[in-house]
């Protein structure tokens, strides 16, 4: 079932999308400590913001922001708070997020429609194949989005392609809810055991963690390799810890669809003003419903473009396509932008490769330097050659290459803390990341 809000005309989204803003910038302002202050410090009237428009002339939140002063920004007692939830700071420390009882309604609400959106029905059986623990949201949004569809939920957790064979055989879920570079290590134990694909009941995938699309929407490297072998349908999603929202794709899979009844979208450049349509920009967000810890034009720093036009699904919600790459994750490299995602497409055009991991380091002239370890299936004499000049021609530029094992690799990609393969080292002078 679409939400009316989700059909609406352009007009009357944005006529209620301000409603909701101005109660939300009341209650931020009478109950957030950070944003009480954060508005006082910079002389912000908040009557004065009536329209989406009028957003610009309030200051960005940034995740430093949310790092250093994180029990500001809530705007309940503790005594409200049912789940605590943390994701990655910029810091080093996690940054905590409480959830009241009201929040997790919500949190259930869109899950259940971002869930519908990519063909989850009511009766459905979804195997969900990442943690519900170590205080990461995902997991639990997805068991309570599809527990309000009523629809059977197989709490399989993350990894072992011999439980999630066994569960889906007995089970018979419809769907998957995975990061789809697992799928080709259950596409490989098959293949192993015998086990034919493409006659079980699965015939769609939420992937979470990973993109599966090229910036025209077409399937990238990954989702091809996966659906060379086998006919399931990948839907791609894009969320977060912090937006606790989540823009997940239809059937047509051009994007990933906005719930305007949850969440405001901006796209800003560097000076933090709106980009032109069509253009490229890192994703700023004001979260709507939300009574622990609402944000307000908070920066994700993931580059994203926005489609604006109705999708043929009936909905004329704008749609947020596959992110481009992380602001601070951009690579100077002999002159030329680089963002990870590209460079794992490339890695993903090679069935050879077993594993992989990009590190990026600052060298004695302060420019970046990039070093790719790769774990190779019986590699051929010319392999590294042949990657090289698919470097080059994708790329124009070639990074250094180095072979390594898989055993090396492994307890570094699949770190048992994070969620999804962990394959960029981010070693820079200017920090460290990881994705």
């Amino acid at each position: 079932m679409i939400p009316k809000i989700e059909i609406a005309t352009i007009a009357e989204i944005k006529l209620f999308q301000e409603e909701k803003l101005k109660e939300l910038l009341a209650y931020v302002n009478a109950n957030s400590p950070f944003y009480s202050s954060f508005f006082a410090k910079n002389n912000i009237d908040i009557t004065s913001i009536k329209t989406i428009e009028d957003l610009g002339l309030l200051p960005v939140t940034t995740k430093e922001d949310l790092q250093k002063y994180n029990n500001d920004f809530l705007c309940v007692p503790r005594n409200k708070i049912i789940d605590y939830a943390t994701t990655s700071g910029t810091l080093g420390d996690p940054v905590t997020f409480g959830l009241t009882d009201s929040d997790l309604d919500r949190l259930a609400y869109n899950e259940a429609i971002s869930f519908d959106c990519a063909g989850i029905k009511e009766g459905n059986v979804v195997q969900l194949m990442t943690t519900i623990d170590r205080r990461f949201m995902a997991g639990l949004a997805y068991f309570l989005g599809l527990r309000k569809m009523k629809v059977g939920v197989i709490r399989v957790g993350a990894g072992i392609p011999e439980l999630q064979w066994d569960s889906i055989l007995k089970y018979s879920p419809s769907y998957l809810i995975t990061v789809p570079s697992f799928l080709l290590k259950m596409i490989e134990y098959a293949e192993q055991h015998n086990i034919d694909i493409n006659n079980s009941s699965v015939k769609g995938a939420i992937c979470i963690g990973e993109s599966v699309r090229n910036q025209d929407f077409s399937n990238n490297a990954l989702s091809q390799k996966i659906t060379d072998k086998w006919n399931i349908k990948l839907f791609s999603t894009y969320a977060s810890t912090e937006m606790s929202t989540a823009f997940t794709e239809c059937s047509h899979g051009v994007g990933g669809h906005h719930h305007p009844e949850l969440i405001i979208v901006e796209v800003l450049d560097d000076n933090n003003k709106p980009v032109q349509n069509g253009e490229s920009g890192e994703l700023t967000f004001t979260t709507l419903g939300i009574e622990a810890m609402p944000l307000v034009r908070f920066k994700t720093g993931d580059i994203v473009q926005l489609h604006k036009e109705p999708c043929q699904c009936g909905r004329n919600t704008l749609r947020v396509g596959p992110v481009i790459g992380r602001k601070q994750q951009m690579i100077k490299y002999k002159g030329t932008t680089l963002y990870p995602p590209a460079m794992n497409d490339i890695l993903n055009d090679f069935e050879a490769i077993e594993n992989y991991i990009i590190e990026i380091t600052s060298n004695d002239l302060g420019t970046d330097e990039i070093l790719i370890k790769i774990a190779v299936n019986n590699p051929t004499s010319n392999f590294l050659q042949e990657l090289k000049d698919h470097f080059r021609a994708k790329l124009r530029v070639t990074p250094k290459i180095e072979l390594t094992t898989d055993e090396a690799l492994r307890p570094l990609v699949f770190n048992p803390m994070s969620r999804k393969p962990i394959r960029f080292f981010d070693n820079r002078d200017n920090g460290s990341s990881r994705i």
